[in-house]
């Protein structure tokens, strides 16, 4: 299962039933879990945290020392999931003193080619990142969420969870839940109603989602004041709440 050209690190934990392509190189503190497909010229690097069932195809570097200028050498981490699916050329950063010290990929996310995740990001489970997608250190990701190709993050970003970015998205404020968004320096663009429906939300459900978005994009009130109705439709739909939450918790603003 583990090919003889690669380079395994003596501490490094796998799994009986790991599969290692050729010139595969496995740093120390390294542990992956059962049913691993790894390809061959992939370099992971630790601590890291590998769950069950990932597949990462080839040339991917995972693990690899944060792109902060502030990083010395302080024991960060990379912590990952099970049944994720990691294509060519993807980058995935451990964390920094400076933040929890840990980067955190969730399980189930098809992760496609030359995406990075940078330090301290945390990306939930279920997403898709499309080919090129950049997350910025500092970056959270929703369960459920998807970003099209060459969408760039900014750090600090918050993504909510079933939102959609349009390819070639630019976010530089924290994205609603359930929102789609697009454009150079992205804008709203109307709930993912076809995301919602594909996940089973009812046609009342996404009825008082819209009624949400449209308290908050349409209705010409303040956020302040738009907030406050929110709540107050918070109370009759449970889905609504999730959209209140992530408003109240955000600070860095939000796409509009």
């Amino acid at each position: 299962m583990i090919d003889q050209h690669a380079v395994i690190d003596p501490s490094a934990k796998i799994a009986d039933s790991v599969s290692i392509g050729p010139f595969t190189v496995i740093g120390p503190d390294v542990d992956i879990g059962p049913d691993c497909e790894i390809g061959p010229h992939v370099v992971i690097n630790g601590p890291t945290v590998i769950g069950a069932g990932n597949k990462i195809h080839s040339f991917c570097s995972i693990g690899c020392d944060p792109q902060d200028k502030k990083y010395s050498g302080e024991l960060t981490r990379l912590v990952i999931g099970d049944n994720n699916t990691i294509f060519e050329y993807v980058t995935i950063s451990r964390g920094t003193a400076q933040d929890r010290g840990v980067t955190t990929v969730g399980s189930d996310n098809w992760i496609m080619s030359y995406v990075h995740i940078a330090h301290d990001c945390l990306v939930g489970d279920h997403t898709i990142l499309a080919n090129n997608v950049t997350l910025a250190g500092h970056v959270d990701v929703g369960d459920h969420a998807i970003l099209g190709g060459f969408t760039l993050v900014h750090q600090f970003c918050n993504v909510g969870e079933h939102s959609f970015s349009q390819m070639n998205s630019v976010v530089s404020k924290d994205v609603l839940p359930f929102l789609m968004i697009g454009g150079h320096m992205a804008k709203a663009h109307g709930l993912n109603s076809e995301g919602l429906k594909r996940r089973g939300y009812s046609v009342e459900s996404r009825a008082a989602l819209k009624q949400a978005y449209r308290l908050i994009f349409r209705s010409g009130l303040k956020l302040d004041e738009a907030k406050e109705k929110l709540l107050l439709l918070a109370k009759e739909h449970s889905e609504v709440v999730i959209m209140s939450d992530f408003l109240a918790k955000s600070s860095r603003g939000i796409v509009r």
